[in-house]
């Protein structure tokens, strides 16, 4: 990184040290140049423990110290263009030996810029990360009514938890005045209207016992069993508002409904058209059992919603390796606090070795491989064989963010794009070392899904724990064959 000396020279005199934030990069969101050891601290994407070691060589700062730096460093960058920075990361990658996740040298200049209409979720203040609300904003669907009170039922569900009663009570009415006003607004969007008004009729009246469950909540002393019983029964109650609302935005995904594939890839590539549940369970080789939250599990159960309309062809490839049975008694291969990744078979090849489409080929060793396959925001169609950097889009929102903990991405090899075969990962987000929008995968990979029940299990999963089954559960019938 080159910045100007008698600048650094200015802030050193009181410091010794330079702190800044780089705008125009989606990496790193934060880096400190210690001048007397000329040390550059990175503040993300890096994997926890590298993180830790490298912060503990900062030396405390006094207030008056840090905001005279951030002051200095203020002046600094208005005065001068962003500069390039080569830093090391983890990336997920593949390779053939069992090793998912490399270390790589990039470089980060001002070909991040951003200059996207809409961001990623999580470049502002506020990410999602509920992997249900990021599905049902992934439906392809154009009624601007049931956004509305999607923003709504969703909000009840984030005030129960701070326990806002009055801004929850609050959201309830503002449900009911929708799905009473607004009906007539809802209906025309869904295949059949019929079903539509059943699904209306019936979250209208699962929003009773909320009310009545946060009214008998505020009569109750704070903290009481009483309080925290009335609680439960409200989310209990907002669950099933939730799968209504669920219902009903899937009835609005227009019917034939199919993300449009380049033909191409028809000749050898299975495409989900739709979305498809995965279940996996788990198991430690030695039978130990899986502690979560201080609690002992003999299996650890995880439930996968995946997603064709965001990944039709990333979704189809991983739907038909679960058929086959391909990841049934497959270790876990990388788990390093970044990613849980798994997918490489034993043997010399590194994927699953099949039939490839003419326009991709396969791998060295017959493995069959699949195009890299993003899905922006606003775009009628995936972008394949490249990244949103590649395309001059780095920013810009994708359909399906890498924004909840236990999104599942497709692992390639890193200058390659069209390298994917069966390897894949889940994502241990974490809003400040992996931050939504601003981290190496967001625009790289395809997020094809997310655990939406068992996610916690992750955080036990390590190398070597075995994938005692993967079932399809529900939407196989989406699965389409070449």
């Amino acid at each position: 990184m080159k910045i100007q000396s008698s600048s650094i020279l200015l802030i050193s005199i009181i410091t010794n040290e330079v702190s800044c934030f780089i705008p125009s990069n989606n990496l790193i969101r934060e880096h400190r140049i210690n001048v007397k050891t000329e040390n550059v601290l990175f503040m993300s994407a890096m994997k926890p423990q590298e993180e830790d070691k490298v912060i503990m060589k900062s030396r405390p700062k006094s207030i008056q110290n840090t905001l005279m730096t951030s002051l200095l460093a203020t002046m600094l960058f208005t005065m001068m263009p962003t500069p390039d920075v080569s830093v090391s990361v983890t990336i997920p990658t593949i390779n053939s030996n069992n090793n998912g996740i490399t270390t790589k040298q990039m470089n980060l200049n001002n070909n991040f810029v951003v200059n996207a209409k809409e961001m990623a979720s999580g470049t502002g203040s506020r990410v999602n990360k509920d992997p249900e609300s990021l599905l049902r904003y992934g439906l392809p669907i154009n009624n601007k009514e049931v956004r509305k009170l999607q923003r709504v039922v969703e909000s009840i569900r984030q005030d129960i938890a701070s326990k806002r009663k009055s801004a929850a009570l609050d959201g309830v009415k503002e449900s009911k005045k929708i799905l009473n006003k607004s009906a007539s607004k809802l209906t025309p969007s869904c295949r059949s209207s019929s079903i539509c008004t059943e699904i209306i009729s019936n979250m209208d009246a699962q929003l009773t016992p909320i009310e009545i469950a946060l009214k008998e909540s505020q009569e109750t002393m704070n903290g009481s069993d009483q309080e925290r019983k009335a609680l439960d029964d409200a989310y209990k109650a907002h669950d099933k508002v939730l799968s209504y609302l669920n219902d009903l935005e899937e009835q609005m995904v227009p019917t034939g409904y199919k993300t449009s594939v380049p033909s191409e890839y028809n000749d050898a590539l299975p495409q989900l058209q739709g979305r498809a549940t995965v279940e996996m369970t788990f198991k430690k080789p030695d039978g130990a059992p899986f502690n979560v939250k201080g609690l002992n599990y003999p299996q650890a159960k995880m439930k996968m919603i995946i997603d064709g309309y965001a990944a039709p062809i990333t979704s189809g490839n991983f739907i038909d390796l679960v058929q086959k049975g391909f990841y049934d008694k497959m270790e876990i291969q990388r788990s390093d606090g970044f990613v849980v990744q798994t997918g490489d078979p034993k043997g010399e090849a590194w994927g699953y070795v099949g039939k490839g489409t003419k326009s991709i080929g396969k791998g060295p060793h017959g493995e069959r491989l699949i195009p890299n396959e993003i899905y922006v925001v606003g775009e009628k169609e995936p972008i394949y064989e490249s990244t949103l950097e590649d395309e001059g889009k780095g920013g810009q929102a994708t359909v399906l963010p890498f924004s909840s903990y236990g999104a599942m991405g497709w692992a390639r090899d890193e200058y390659d794009a069209n390298t994917g075969s069966s390897q894949f990962f889940w994502l241990l987000f974490d809003s400040d070392l992996t931050p939504a929008g601003k981290n190496v995968i967001d625009g790289r990979y395809p997020c094809f899904g997310y655990v939406v029940e068992g996610e916690d299990f992750l955080r036990d999963l390590k190398e070597e724990d075995v994938i005692i089954s993967a079932t399809v559960t529900k939407g196989a019938e989406n699965l389409v064959q070449p």
